[in-house]
């Protein structure tokens, strides 16, 4: 197939298979929970009524104080005592193989493609890092909120684009599903483009 670059005559030929899949809701869903899962840190940590310190010996004798018996002075029930279902460290990873995490990442960007939200330019063409040209070269192609992708970390083009609300600046090496989803407009270069197309395969 072919994608048109913006504002321009000339196209770009692309493999049907990394930009006109089919669209896989399920599969696309699978690969954002797998990625939202794995950024977790699973860190949480509580102390139960045995890991707390202290509490071995038995407060007061079991009958004859008129009090409630008590075993420990480390029970759940008591201040300063253990946490009942006490949290502990755990990994929130999930699986997900490598084919399936690539053709999710195919059913997405066709569908991006599909919906006209993957706009397409030969170069962002920012000279030095000034907000005010990137700022100008994203009213050209006319988009507010975008995801930036290019070929390798351009510092001019990350300098540049970092104070603008709503935009953002990623190698297409590392771009995430999480990412491509939420944002509004893809703006990619040729560059970045065959890199993806690569990537995808």
């Amino acid at each position: 197939m072919d994608i048109t670059i913006h504002n321009s005559k000339k196209t770009v030929s692309v493999s049907d298979d990394a930009f006109a899949a089919g669209f896989n809701e399920a599969l696309v869903h699978q690969l954002v929970v797998s990625y939202l899962a794995g950024a977790r840190a699973g860190t949480k940590a509580q102390k139960s009524r045995s890991a707390v310190q202290g509490g071995g010996a038995k407060p007061w004798r079991q009958k004859g104080t008129g009090r409630a018996r008590a075993g420990t002075i480390r029970s759940p029930l008591w201040r300063s005592g253990g946490v009942t279902f006490a949290a502990t460290p755990r990994d929130y990873s999930q699986k997900l193989n490598k084919k399936m995490y690539r053709a999710g990442l195919r059913s997405l960007v066709s569908e991006l493609v599909r919906q006209e939200r993957l706009v397409l330019i030969d170069k962002l063409g920012v000279s030095e890092p000034k907000t005010k040209l990137m700022q100008a070269r994203l009213d050209e192609l006319g988009v507010d909120k975008a995801l930036v992708l290019t070929d390798g970390l351009d510092s001019a083009v990350y300098l540049a684009a970092r104070n603008i609300p709503n935009v953002h600046v990623m190698d297409v090496a590392i771009v995430d599903p999480v990412s491509l989803v939420k944002s509004d407009k893809i703006v990619i270069d040729e560059a970045a483009l065959k890199k993806l197309e690569e990537r995808l395969k």
